[in-house]
Formats: C-alpha cells, sequence, structure tokens
C-alpha cells in the first residue's frame, strides 16, 4: 500500500514515504527542533520524489511518543489532520519500539535498552530482548525485560543492574546523553555515533509488519500522543499552586 510514516518524537524531524510498488524514500533533520516548519515541505517533497498525489496515500503511521511535547503534539496533529482529509486511517507506534527494532535491523540480537530524553533530568526507557530461536515472520521479534517507564539516569541504573549483568545495548539520545551513568552499569554498552532518534524508514516498516499481522489503523480522532508525564505548564502551575 501507499504510507507514509511521520516521526517527531525527539528533536529530530523524520518523514518517510513507501508506495505500493515499493519505491521507497525518507527525509531526516537532526537537532533543529523544527517540526512545524519542516514537516509538510519534507512530505511534498518525498510524494513528488516517488511521483504520489497526496490523494494516493492509504494510512498514516506515527510515533505517538514518549518524547518531547512540542514534537509529539506537532507529529500526531499532522497525521490526523492528514488521515481525516484524506479519510484513511492512522496507525500509532511507540518511539521506544521503534529505537529497538532499528537495533534489530542493524543486526544485534540481544537485550536493547531503548531511552528517549525526557528533560528534567529524566528518561523515558525501557529494555526488550529482540532475536533469539524464533523470529517474527514480518519482521524482528521482542520479548519486554523492563516494562517502559519514566525514570532518572540513577533509577534506570539501578533498574538495569538488577537485570544480572548480561549483555545490554543502549539506544537512543537518553542513552547518549547520560552514558556516563548507565555505562558504568554492568553489560551496558551504549550507542554514541547512530540512533540518537527513532528511524522514520523502521517506523514505516514496524506500520507495515502491524498491518500485515491484521492490526487495522485506527480513526484519526482516537489517536493521542504517549506522554507519559504531566505536561512543563501544568507541572509548573501544580508546583506553584503547592507553595
Amino acid at each position: 500500500m501507499n504510507i507514509v510514516a511521520i516521526e517527531t518524537a525527539t528533536e529530530t524531524v523524520g518523514v518517510a514515504v513507501r508506495t505500493a510498488d515499493g519505491a521507497e524514500v525518507s527525509f531526516t533533520l537532526h537537532g533543529r527542533r523544527r517540526h512545524a516548519e519542516t514537516l509538510a515541505p519534507a512530505l511534498e517533497h518525498l510524494l513528488a520524489q516517488v511521483g504520489l498525489a497526496p490523494a494516493g496515500l492509504q494510512v498514516v503511521a506515527v510515533d505517538i511518543g514518549p518524547g518531547l511535547f512540542t514534537g509529539l503534539r506537532v507529529g500526531v496533529a499532522a497525521a490526523k489532520g492528514l488521515a481525516q482529509a484524506l479519510g484513511i486511517g492512522v496507525v500509532g507506534v511507540s518511539s521506544l519500539d521503534i529505537l529497538g527494532r532499528a537495533a534489530a535491523e542493524r543486526g544485534h540480537r540481544g537485550r536493547v535498552l531503548a531511552a528517549v530524553d525526557a528533560r528534567r533530568g529524566e528518561v523515558f526507557a525501557t529494555v526488550a530482548q529482540w532475536g533469539g530461536s524464533t523470529e517474527a515472520a514480518a519482521g524482528p521479534a521482542a520479548r519486554p525485560v523492563l516494562g517502559p517507564g519514566l525514570f532518572s539516569p540513577g533509577e534506570l541504573a539501578r533498574a538495569l543492574t538488577e537485570l544480572g549483568g548480561a549483555p545490554i545495548l543502549g539506544v537512543g539520545d537518553g542513552v547518549q546523553r547520560y552514558a556516563g551513568v548507565l555505562g558504568a552499569v554492568a553489560g551496558i554498552s551504549c550507542v554514541m555515533d547512530a540512533l540518537g532518534a527513532p528511524p522514520p524508514l523502521t517506523l514505516l516498516a514496524t506500520a507495515m509488519d502491524l498491518l500485515e499481522a491484521g492490526t487495522a489503523p485506527a480513526a484519526p480522532q482516537s489517536v493521542v500522543p504517549l506522554y507519559m508525564r504531566a505536561a512543563d505548564a501544568t507541572s509548573n502551575f501544580a508546583r506553584a499552586g503547592t507553595t
């Protein structure tokens, strides 16, 4: 099918398009936090590259988080708006799942720590076992080891220590920012030169696998970001009300 993937969970902005005949293109802009200004022109450019009109899209995939509040709002709103305008559905995927799969796509088999920088001295993180004796027919298979949550670097390091020292590959900008703390845990190897953000092509591939496995695209109005904590403005207001 003709599918577009929108990735805005971190400072990186990414878009990928795949057509029904297999043409595939992607765009990524790192470190500028220009989600709103970048998405529409990037999508228009990619569609032109594969000769596809917006009306030809059949489904929209979007990273629903966790991640940066502003980025998630922009990306999810864009996905919902595009899907509503075209009368098509949306497939939402977690940023942590995308990072873990991206490590598996690059050949890693074993435990993966996926961590997204949550700011305020915290990270969103999870650990999953990727690959093994049984591979999913549609793509790499994952088994949860440490459920997704919001951690301080110290809390996450303690949770990793309790996993017994088995080798774990750490990916994501949360790992890269707190490599000094997380990398000190026995068995943890931090990837510093790649996989700082969920790749849009991995988001696209994950969404396609979900669709092929029978997952139905959601109605646009039902798709919401996975924030995993209160927005900064809300939490600041709450703190002010208690002083």
